[in-house]
């Protein structure tokens, strides 16, 4: 059995877990349980950073010691994983004894390989970062580049690492194994920097008694970031050098947000090998989660409600939000409405209707789920689409493009969807035809069984959920088709994806009284009719969506694509609250070809699609594919 090693960065403890941890921990969740389903025996580290000026001033700031703070703010981290169904093996905390006598361990070998002298340190100091910059990264204003708030000027004796020794190693080593650190940007980023030559680094503090003390010099504490890098072997029991310790290291992937990949595939791996330790296989810098353009951070204030959105739409659909609306190692900006299209379009439509459609048709011609005894078209077709699956996530799972992985799991999704409206699987429920329609039915229950092992790395619950449904006791992990057992009764239960309506203010108003409240009640009583003649003016016709992207600055509003057969013509439509782009490529839908072009947000729209329309919206598309430009009467 092959040995897999995936970590989060430890968060700081000086405020509660953000958003911005939890794309973090979500995205090594999905590695840590897709190399479990592979057969992987996994090692998930995760956990918290207690050592640092931050926590004290944090707990000075509370009236507690700052073991005391520790204690209160580890498990807000630890109720928020259990929250988000994060598979970790160990929640590492560094006021643990095994992570102190493994760092001072770790700096013991440092100082024996003649890596670390004493000397006078000055410069400007984020306290946000526990981080010095040299001047050269710096503006006029002395701001952090990163949490944009000033610099404090720190001068003190303190203990140095020497990493400018390791310059030409460290040059060597990404050039030599370019996945060493993903995605090519912050490769890029790091090889520049690099260039232009390194300093040696300050690694203790003398003004500080909040720490883990040097083993060679109880006047200084170890410097937070030597610290807390080194917890990447101490929680193996490095200290003893355990079988855990001889299994996992080296790490197969340190993941964290970008803008501490430098210590992770510089620092790092500087001080491994001034330990001769091996290097971690991969480090990944991710992109950072933004709200309105900026980044989420504690201490400027800008968060993202995750209570809220998990409370409206559940866990699933926020771990599926965050792996498939971006792209892994870019920003993505957080966006509630993005959240609540993939919601209704993605997990409630695609999936959650297929399942329900599948199981309602077995339920009411089969007393069990039958055998598949009758091929026919399509079927083939499916199967190969299941096996092309399955072999693609590989590749996007080893890229970390988890909205690839999962756009090509959704591709399988819809190809289900249309193979029952293909089949017209409904209408053969008669003797001669029955089992053709059970044949139908076992394959499309047997996709979703496979779906339902796809998925289980991104969204667990909603696979569970699926399987159980199906009607299997134990969670079936085999990838082969025709796995799905027959005589098997299933369970349906309630809509995986309840449909969630967009919740609007309405405004108040005073209540009719006298005759103008007998006036409305008429009103409301009657609706206008038109004449045959003028239905007749209408030309409704059968189009293809190809092509559907945002209009900037409206929420509300996608710009279409879509052909008539003879021609294809742009339309703005408001429904981007209720359908993410990608979902609708490909669609028919039915559209009013001869109305008047309108400008709408500078757009001209030369025609409408129709919906259906109340507390939420879904597209009127024929029941089966029709020849494009089809009129529609």
């Amino acid at each position: 059995m092959s040995a897999f090693y995936v970590t989060t960065p430890i968060y700081y403890v000086n405020g509660e877990p953000h958003a911005g941890n939890a794309y973090t921990t979500i995205a090594a969740d999905v590695l840590a349980r897709y190399h479990r389903l592979k057969g992987a025996e996994v090692f998930f580290l995760t956990g918290v950073d207690e050592h640092a000026a931050n926590v004290y001033n944090a707990a000075k700031e509370d009236g507690l010691s700052p073991q005391a703070y520790c204690d209160k703010m580890a498990p807000t981290f630890i109720k928020l994983w259990e929250r988000l169904n994060i598979s970790h093996d160990i929640f590492f905390r560094t006021t643990s004894d095994m992570h102190k006598r493994g760092a001072q361990k770790f700096l013991n070998a440092l100082y024996a390989n003649g890596d670390v002298y004493k000397g006078m340190y000055e410069g400007h100091y984020c306290l946000s970062c526990e981080e010095f910059f040299p001047e050269k990264e710096l503006t006029g204003e002395k701001i952090c580049p990163i949490h944009q708030l000033p610099l404090q000027w720190l001068e003190e004796e303190n203990y140095f690492f020497r990493l400018s020794k390791y310059q030409d190693r460290l040059l060597a080593h990404i050039h030599e194994n370019p996945d060493f650190v993903y995605p090519a940007a912050r490769r890029n980023e790091l090889l520049h920097f690099l260039e232009s030559g390194l300093q040696d680094v300050s690694i203790s503090r003398a003004s500080l008694s909040w720490g883990i003390p040097f083993p060679f010099d109880a006047a200084h504490i170890i410097y937070i970031w030597i610290e807390a890098l080194s917890n990447y072997i101490t929680a193996l029991d490095y200290e003893t050098e355990s079988e855990r310790y001889q299994t996992f290291w080296p790490a197969d992937v340190h993941m964290m947000g970008k803008d501490i990949t430098r210590f992770h595939a510089l620092l790092w791996p500087a001080m491994l090998m001034a330990a001769n330790l091996p290097l971690p296989k991969q480090v990944v810098g991710h992109g950072w989660l933004t709200k309105d353009g900026e980044a989420l951070s504690k201490t400027r204030g800008i968060f993202i409600d995750m209570d809220a959105d998990i409370a409206t739409y559940g866990v699933d659909a926020f771990r599926y939000y965050l792996l498939r609306e971006f792209s892994f190692g870019n920003d993505g900006d957080y966006r509630p409405t993005r959240l609540h299209a993939r919601y209704n379009a993605d997990l409630a439509n695609d999936l959650g209707n297929l399942l329900n459609r599948v199981l309602g048709l077995l339920n009411k011609n089969f007393e069990q789920i039958p055998a598949p005894t009758t091929p026919g078209e399509f079927d083939d077709e499916i199967r190969a689409m299941a096996q092309t699956t399955i072999d693609q996530l590989d590749a996007h799972i080893a890229a970390f493009a988890y909205d690839s992985a999962l756009e090509a799991i959704w591709k399988f999704v819809r190809r289900i969807n249309r193979y029952v409206q293909q089949t017209q699987v409904w209408t053969l429920a008669k003797p001669d035809t029955k089992p053709r329609m059970g044949t139908i039915l076992y394959n499309s229950l047997e996709a979703l069984r496979l779906i339902s092992v796809l998925i289980s790395p991104f969204i667990p619950d909603t696979a569970e959920k699926i399987q159980k449904q199906i009607g299997l006791e134990e969670f079936d992990t085999v990838t082969e088709w025709g796995h799905l057992p027959t005589d098997m009764t299933v369970s349906r239960g309630e809509p995986i994806f309840p449909r969630v309506e967009t919740q609007k203010r309405k405004r108040k108003q005073a209540k009719p009284k006298g005759a103008d409240a007998l006036k409305q009640k008429a009103e409301k009583k009657t609706s206008p009719l038109v004449s045959f003649a003028d239905f007749q003016k209408l030309d409704l016709r059968v189009a293809r969506i190809l092509s559907a992207e945002p209009i900037q600055g409206a929420d509300r509003l996608l710009k279409l694509q879509v052909d008539l057969g003879t021609e294809k013509r742009h339309l703005v439509a408001g429904i981007a609250e209720h359908y993410a782009p990608d979902t609708l490529i490909g669609k028919q839908v039915i559209v009013v070809a001869n109305l008047e072009p309108a400008t709408i947000r500078n757009v001209e729209s030369q025609g409408m699609i129709l919906a259906a329309s109340g507390e939420s919206v879904v597209l009127a598309t024929p029941e089966a594919d029709v020849p494009l430009g089809t009129q529609v009467r």
